[in-house]
């Protein structure tokens, strides 16, 4: 049986949203859709970037992935869906700026700052997809702090910079950013309280966003 609680959920759907957007899903379904805005989460089910900013149908281009990573450049043979997201959003939509967005108490993170964690399954996918963290726990490390929280916190925000980082490794997205046609942002959002933290790369400082920023 299809779930109840998606089945309630789609029902609410079509009797509201549907009902008040259906010209602008019309619209979209048409002409196609042309976000202005990528943004790179986590599957973490807290922390949906559509309901964080309030988005429309067809506002947001957004790829989700454990622990919101973003890996370098790599043309190989692999499969590569989040590299595949972002040559789609870039090349494909023209997107006008790149968010990597991270989370507060993200268990990707957790998994990365554990000296030995114990796979999920013998393909371990989880800890080959979270060893692109091997820099930004380094980082984390030699912060040295202690606290649990405020380790996983500071890895939670590193993991970010260097996402950042790695997007500049991509040889059409380094271009465009040089030549200001893209622009590349991060986010921490606070689960607990709600609250949105973004990072001015000129200081490396995260600046959290007051309710007088947004109004």
């Amino acid at each position: 049986m299809f779930p109840d609680r998606l089945l309630a959920g789609y029902r609410a759907f079509r009797a509201g949203r549907w009902q008040s957007e259906n010209a602008r899903y019309l619209h979209l379904a048409e002409a196609g859709q042309k976000p202005e805005v990528m943004i790179i989460a986590c599957c973490d089910s807290r922390a949906g970037p559509e309901t964080i900013f309030d988005a429309s149908p067809g506002e947001l281009f957004v790829a989700r992935n454990v622990a919101n990573l973003v890996p370098p450049y790599a043309p190989d043979d692999d499969y590569h869906g989040t590299s595949a997201a972002l040559e789609f959003a870039v090349m494909g939509l023209r997107v006008k700026h790149i968010v990597v967005m991270g989370h507060g108490r993200c268990g990707g993170i957790a998994a990365a700052l554990k000296e030995a964690p114990e796979p999920l399954s013998p393909g371990d996918f989880i800890g080959k997809w979270i060893s692109l963290l091997e820099k930004p726990v380094a980082q984390c490390l030699e912060c040295g702090e202690t606290a649990p929280a405020e380790r996983h916190r500071l890895l939670e925000r590193l993991s970010i910079v260097n996402s950042i980082e790695n997007l500049r490794t991509f040889p059409c997205i380094s271009a465009l950013e040089a030549s200001g046609r893209i622009a590349l942002h991060g986010a921490w959002f606070d689960i607990a309280l709600g609250e949105l933290h973004v990072l001015d790369q000129s200081t490396g400082m995260w600046e959290r966003l007051e309710s007088r920023d947004v109004a």
